[in-house]
C-alpha cells in the first residue's frame, strides 16, 4: 500500500472512531504532532490520544485532497461543522513514522462545545 492508499485507509478508520484501528497505522516509535498540542510519541501514546479524542467528540474527516510524493503524503481535509486543516505524513515500511497536523484548536473546541483552557 502506497502513502496515498494508506492515508485513505487511515481516514476511513478515523471516521469509524476506533483508537485500536488508528494505532495500527503507526510505527512503535512514531511521532504525532498536532501543532496546537504537544507532540505524542509512540504507538501506545498515540492510541491513548485517539481514545481520549474519540471519547470527547464525534469527529469526521472529509477528504478534500490527498497528495503523495515519495514517502510523504499530505491530507487536506474539512469536517461537517466547517473546520478545515491539513496533515503531513511520512510513511516508512507501510506505517506512519511521523505526522504533523495543522488545524484551529479554538474553533474545534467551540464547535464541539468543549471547555476552553485558560
Amino acid at each position: 500500500m502506497g502513502p496515498k492508499e494508506l492515508i485513505e485507509a487511515w481516514v476511513a478508520a478515523f471516521n469509524r472512531g476506533k483508537a485500536d484501528e488508528m494505532a495500527a497505522f503507526y510505527h512503535d516509535d512514531a511521532v504525532n504532532h498536532q501543532v496546537a498540542l504537544e507532540p505524542v510519541t509512540g504507538r501506545e501514546a498515540i492510541h491513548a490520544m485517539f481514545a481520549r479524542e474519540f471519547a470527547q467528540a464525534r469527529m469526521v474527516c472529509i477528504v478534500e485532497n490527498i497528495f503523495a510524493d515519495g514517502d510523504w503524503a499530505i491530507l487536506e481535509w474539512r469536517d461537517p461543522l466547517g473546520l478545515r486543516g491539513c496533515g503531513f505524513f511520512r510513511i516508512t515500511d507501510g506505517k506512519i513514522a511521523f505526522q504533523r497536523g495543522y488545524w484551529d484548536r479554538l474553533s474545534f473546541l467551540k464547535l464541539h462545545n468543549l471547555p476552553i483552557p485558560r
